[in-house]
């Protein structure tokens, strides 16, 4: 028997593929279907002009070939012209933005790019599951360091000063936060650059969120420092409904940008170019859009924050993006083992926060990534849920008497 590569001893299965097998075999034999509020895809269209553009794009006879690896010049352009736009920021879209196909594999290029074998990488926790992984294939060093619920969500920088740097290169944070749903403000990314400038740490901002039941978005690209130690990941996945199209972008300095392109050049062979065109067309939608569509979140955040305190958790109510975030209660041990017998009870998928690291052990997290008859399903019957364990406790404690 071949034996699998000895990278891939650092790797497991990833959380939600093994989840959703299991919740396929108890759809399988239970008439009662599961209500998944773990996954965080969005389950709303993209707007009707962007699929219109990818359906005449697709019919034009030059749609079929291979594409430059750094996409067509007029989607860098379009994230150029999105950048400035939103944010007020000038980047180069033929030196500073490089096209890619999804955010997530941004993650391993960025990481296999820079990263070698001994290289320590600074790692958020809890944290999305792919910063720590990829570091591991690349043969580098996670090195976690905790965000702090005080401050909301974001670490303490005084702290991570107080550590040895040494060998760090690289570090990932995430605003608006997966899972935590916390906000940072350019005040703290203008100190989080000083940080890595001082340290000779590039700092990778991984920004699918932006613009998500989020009051005030930011770039770290408008941050001072930014142009020599930042690169930023941005995604149409979550922003634009596009998860499955897999486009995204890295935007840094040229040879940041140039680096990652020698490692990409070798993954790809380019994005289809009716994708690239539908993209663009994403990318030029103004506020109206974002209106409706956190119009949407915001409705059904208000079902999951009730789902959350039926369940005896604590909800941070002001967090941005499409997740809620909850501490269990204090007589909830094992948030895991929680989330498991909500599902296996109930038939309601919920995330633990324990796969996001350690300081997730004692939260739980819900997509709003479901339509509202859904949330409201999920609501009855985590209240029946919870309504059977209080007849429970009071007949054991009559039994008792």
């Amino acid at each position: 028997m071949i034996q699998e590569a000895i990278r891939l001893n650092a790797a497991e299965t990833y959380y939600f593929a093994r989840k959703l097998a299991e919740i396929r075999e108890m759809n399988s034999v239970n008439k009662v279907q599961v209500i998944n509020l773990g996954i965080g895809s969005p389950d709303l269209p993209p707007h009707d002009n962007v699929i219109k553009a990818l359906q005449s794009a697709a019919s034009k006879a030059d749609a079929h070939a291979y594409q430059s690896y750094k996409g067509i010049p007029e989607l860098s352009k379009a994230f150029a012209n999105w950048y400035y736009r939103h944010f007020e920021v000038s980047l180069n879209p033929e030196q500073q933005i490089l096209p890619l196909i999804g955010s997530k594999e941004g993650v391993m290029h960025i990481t296999m790019s820079f990263l070698n074998a001994g290289d320590q990488v600074l790692i958020p926790n809890p944290g999305y599951p792919a910063y720590a992984m990829t570091a591991k294939l690349a043969g580098a060093t996670p090195i976690f360091f905790d965000l702090k619920e005080e401050l909301n969500w974001l670490p303490d920088l005084v702290e991570l000063e107080m550590m040895d740097l040494s060998k760090v290169k690289m570090m990932w944070v995430n605003y608006p936060n997966m899972p935590t749903g916390g906000k940072a403000t350019i005040d703290f990314f203008n100190k989080l650059l000083a940080f890595g400038v001082k340290n000779d740490i590039l700092i990778c901002h991984d920004n699918p969120y932006t613009f998500i039941l989020n009051d005030k978005p930011l770039s770290i690209m408008q941050a001072v420092g930014s142009e020599t130690h930042a690169l930023e990941l941005t995604s149409l996945s979550k922003n634009y409904n596009m998860a499955g199209w897999r486009v995204g972008a890295v935007a840094g300095n040229k040879f940041f940008i140039d680096t990652i392109l020698k490692y990409k050049s070798n993954m790809d062979s380019g994005m289809f170019k009716p994708l690239q065109i539908a993209a663009i067309e994403a990318l030029s939608l103004g506020h109206d859009w974002f209106e409706y569509l956190n119009g949407q979140y915001a409705s059904r955040k208000l079902i999951a924050i009730k789902i959350m305190q039926v369940l005896g958790c604590k909800p941070l109510l002001d967090g941005a993006g499409m997740f809620v975030w909850a501490k269990v209660p204090e007589d909830i041990f094992n948030a895991e083992r929680y989330a498991d017998e909500i599902l296996e009870t109930s038939k309601v998928f919920i995330t633990p926060g324990s796969i996001f690291g350690s300081k997730g052990d004692r939260y739980l997290r819900i997509s709003l990534c479901s339509n509202e008859f859904q949330f409201q399903s999920a609501l009855d019957r985590v209240q029946v849920y919870m309504e059977n364990i209080k007849q429970t406790t009071i007949q054991q404690i009559s039994q008792s008497i």
